[in-house]
């Protein structure tokens, strides 16, 4: 388990605590609603770091927020039908204030134990299997292919969704399949890789690839799916420049990918306590993050 020592106590009082994420903690607004709020804790290797990136929940919130709100054609989400505003969960303004720009109310959900993820770009643990197998995740791919090269067509490899401090496992869709039931196995895989398509594309327009990301989904009450948690972030995503990119090379990112280039030249077993960041990987992550948010969403 990833040790939460560095972490500082909950923010919020008057709510009950009922889950602490690698990013964010969620508190028990009523039986139908849950306060997320985005805290600027940084994960890496599934290890929390002790160094924050100032601005990061609010980074991470505006970007899902304007996802959700585009992806609301395909899939509904977690925000949508919300019966409380935060100004009735959080009806002292000091704790309004607190989470100002961090936090939103979302509907409890039935969580489905799948990380859905899509590849678009031949990246990371794919261009590793890639190597050494000529498949990804078990799907096989031509010969001949480039590190970081465009896939011919986006890749849906899903995998275990691990506790925290745990390492998520690639799965094939068979069992997924088999644990969730094939219809829900199908649709997640149908939601998923039109997310990713239309994302791709309008990010493309505005000059940053998403060469790969995860999608998390849930069941409502009435057994709908619904997308939650976060989408299309430069946390849960890879993030490419695009007039840097160049098949053959791994390219610079907008998004923590750069704190994990950081961390690969440390003499560190990946493995709590993580490493205190300098200060210049910090300001160069937060100026990342920041545009990426403004190429997507536009400046603030």
């Amino acid at each position: 388990m990833a040790t939460l020592a560095p972490i500082a106590p909950p923010e919020i009082a008057s709510l009950p605590l009922s889950y602490r994420g690698k990013v964010r903690d969620l508190y028990t607004a009523d039986d139908r609603h849950l306060l997320m709020v985005a805290s600027d804790r940084l994960s890496a290797f599934d290890v929390i770091l002790p160094t924050t990136i100032p601005g990061k929940g609010a980074i991470l919130t505006a970007v899902s927020n304007f996802w959700f709100e585009r992806t609301r054609a395909i899939v509904p989400d977690h925000l949508q039908r919300a019966e409380k505003t935060l100004e009735q969960v959080l009806p002292d303004p000091g704790e309004r204030a607190r989470v100002a720009g961090r936090a939103v109310v979302a509907r409890r959900l039935r969580g489905l134990p799948v990380e859905a993820i899509v590849r678009g770009y031949l990246i990371g643990s794919g261009w590793k299997d890639y190597r050494r197998a000529g498949t990804v995740c078990g799907i096989r791919l031509p010969a001949g292919l480039r590190l970081a090269d465009r896939l011919p067509e986006p890749l849906f490899t899903p995998s275990t969704k691990a506790a925290l401090g745990a390492h998520d496992e690639n799965v094939s869709f068979e069992t997924v399949a088999g644990v969730i039931g094939q219809p829900l196995a199908e649709q997640i895989r149908s939601v998923s890789l039109q997310i990713y398509r239309e994302a791709a594309d309008y990010a493309l327009e505005r000059g940053i690839i998403i060469a790969d990301t995860k999608f998390e989904f849930g069941l409502d009450e009435r057994g709908e799916l619904v997308l939650m948690d976060e989408v299309l972030t430069p946390d849960s995503s890879r993030f490419w420049p695009a007039d840097q990119y160049r098949p053959g090379v791994n390219p610079p990112s907008f998004d923590k990918q750069f704190v994990r280039d950081y961390l690969e030249t440390l003499d560190w077993n990946k493995r709590p306590p993580g490493p205190e960041l300098p200060t210049e990987i910090v300001a160069k992550t937060t100026a990342k993050y920041r545009e990426a948010r403004e190429r997507l969403t536009g400046p603030r």
